[in-house]
């Protein structure tokens, strides 16, 4: 009886199928466009390197590593992924993203609910804030510090007193996006890792939509290849004097220079 009776209510969902014979999906108009990508270059990167932020500033290269006992804060030639200055955070502190404003370099911890703030010639902590955050990703649009904790919101704060100013869900086809992860600012977009998957994003700040994103599963593969040990794509850096883009990820062994197609 329980058989029959299923048998009637899948066949009956079936029945009410409003297509026609041969009638498709219409595209969803809010749908993010595919960014197809090409690698320019590949450079060497350090592979004990948790990479939770990666930045060019004024021509420079700056990276903020995690893992509790081996989180940094480090200049690096991109030449040879080796490290020009660095500091070590406590070992009770798992570092989180990074951007710097105005000569000043931020670095958020993870569970830590802080933020320290460093001068940009030695790395020098100058001031520490507390915020009820878990921090993920961090950049700035100029203006403007922009956090990412996890989830599928964008907040922004205050640099100079890290001040909540507003916060901005991210949607994907009309519905919140989750695990944002690393960001970058380029050009008047957010783009941002999603953690745990292949995945970049466009995102509008303006109205949270994704608008566009890279699926980087085929560089996965390689990294994989490579070195069986390396984690998930996280990192994206811009230089805004050359427009040049860098993708790596958490202990991989290569940065690479891309080209998105849009």
């Amino acid at each position: 009886m329980k058989k029959m009776f299923l048998f009637v209510i899948v066949a009956g969902f079936i029945g009410c199928n409003p297509k026609g014979p041969g009638e498709k999906d219409k595209p969803d108009p809010n749908a993010p466009k595919l960014m197809s990508y090409s690698i320019i270059n590949t450079f060497p990167h350090d592979t004990s390197s948790y990479t939770q932020g990666l930045l060019i500033y004024k021509g420079e290269m700056y990276e903020g590593t995690g893992n509790y006992g081996f989180s940094k804060m480090k200049k690096v030639d991109m030449k040879s992924g080796k490290a020009l200055k660095e500091i070590s955070l406590d070992p009770k502190i798992f570092g989180e993203g990074v951007t710097i404003l105005n000569d000043t370099v931020y670095q958020l911890t993870w569970k830590e609910k802080k933020v320290f703030a460093y001068t940009l010639a030695d790395f020098k902590k100058v001031k520490e804030f507390n915020v009820d955050i878990e921090g993920w990703g961090l950049t700035n649009d100029g203006k403007n510090l922009i956090v990412s904790t996890g989830s599928s919101d964008l907040f922004y704060y205050e640099p100079s007193t890290f001040k909540l100013l507003k916060a901005q869900t991210v949607t994907e086809s009309g519905s919140p996006s989750f695990n944002l992860n690393e960001l970058e600012y380029i050009d008047g977009f957010v783009y941002a890792n999603q953690y745990q998957f292949p995945y970049i994003f466009k995102i509008d700040p303006s109205t949270g939509q994704i608008v566009a994103k890279a699926d980087l599963t085929t560089m996965w593969e390689r990294i994989k290849k490579i070195d069986p040990d390396a984690d998930v794509p996280n990192g994206i850096a811009y230089d805004t004097a050359t427009k040049k883009m860098y993708i790596t990820g958490k202990w991989w062994p290569e940065l690479y220079e891309v080209q998105f197609s849009q």
